[in-house]
């Protein structure tokens, strides 16, 4: 303790119970060495960056046969925590204390962690088609359709019932688009952890902590308050779901430096079918069914409401995402 790291070790328990269960399903990590790391990306080269964050950079590379050759062996996301500062070794900890314990396939895959000498490093499976939030983005050369849209929607919503299902339950705290990450055939992977927190037990209603996250998905009682839940989560999957219907960002900034939420300037409009349109993603907008879309909107009115004890819990959000499918296939 005496260099300020934490001594980590994952879980290696397995518990007993179906995909569903409230239990962890603990998976076993491997520990990797340095120096294979570092010949898994290249040693560490910019052509292999693949993401940057405030604590922490992410490079692509390839483990297995003939490791430091691009394209050979199995591609992985490795996470490399900056040597400066304490917030990004915590993260590490705390990131690795929690991931070690989840297994969904809604859920990004920890493979395994480095923690040799000052070096901390996390390896997770590599998502091919990035973020949400850069495959919503005007400047991708993609276009995301409608329905796809929807089964990204119902992902999320399906690993975030897992995570507030989970005992204690598991408040993500950094639901953003940016941290939603795309496989191969578009299937969504809640990421990040280096800032969830266990939820309240017994009969707590909250945790207090400082106000951590991103501006833009905040709730609002969590600023006003720093009082986290699991509530929290669901505000800020509200944003996400905006996101996908608008394809918007969540904070808009002009030059002279004003700024303004989608949340703010899109709520007034989601429980108006007449005006809805003006939400909706003008490059796929043709192609929607506007009573599915209509009902995917109050969905997210719901998700954002500002008292959080009118707000629906995950499972309820979930259910009506399927309902907004089944209803909809049923007088097609």
């Amino acid at each position: 303790m005496g260099n300020g790291i934490s001594n980590v070790k994952p879980s290696t328990e397995r518990s007993e119970g179906g995909e569903h269960s409230n239990s962890s399903h603990p998976h076993k990590l491997d520990q990797f060495r340095y120096k294979v790391l570092k010949a898994a990306t290249g040693k560490f080269c910019s052509k292999n960056l693949a993401g940057q964050g405030g604590c922490s950079d992410v490079y692509k590379g390839w483990l297995g046969y003939r490791t430091a050759t691009p394209g050979c062996g199995l591609p992985v996301a490795v996470k490399r925590i900056k040597k400066q500062g304490y917030q990004g070794l915590d993260e590490w900890n705390n990131e690795l204390r929690i991931l070690s314990s989840f297994h969904h396939p809604n859920v990004v895959k920890l493979l395994g962690y480095c923690a040799e000498g000052v070096h901390r490093m996390l390896v997770f499976e590599f998502m091919c088609n990035g973020s949400l939030e850069e495959n919503l983005s005007r400047e991708c050369c993609r276009e995301v359709e409608w329905s796809k849209r929807m089964e990204i929607a119902k992902g999320l919503a399906r690993g975030l019932e897992y995570l507030h299902n989970m005992d204690p339950p598991v408040i993500h705290r950094d639901i953003k688009s940016a941290n939603i990450l795309l496989d191969h055939d578009f299937t969504p992977k809640i990421a990040d952890f280096g800032l969830s927190r266990f939820g309240p037990q017994g009969d707590k209603t909250h945790l207090s902590t400082r106000v951590l996250g991103t501006e833009g998905y905040f709730a609002p009682e969590y600023i006003g308050t720093g009082h986290l839940t699991l509530k929290t989560d669901v505000y800020s999957l509200g944003v996400v779901l905006l996101e996908i219907l608008s394809g918007l960002k969540a904070v808009k900034r002009y030059p002279n430096g004003r700024r303004i939420e989608l949340s703010q300037w899109a709520t007034p409009y989601l429980n108006d079918k007449n005006q809805l349109h003006r939400v909706i993603d003008k490059r796929i907008i043709k192609n929607v069914d506007m009573e599915e879309a209509y009902d995917f909107a109050t969905i997210i009115s719901q998700c954002l409401t500002q008292d959080p004890r009118r707000r629906p819990t995950i499972t309820q959000v979930l259910h009506s995402l399927q309902h907004i499918e089944s209803k909809h296939q049923h007088f097609a």
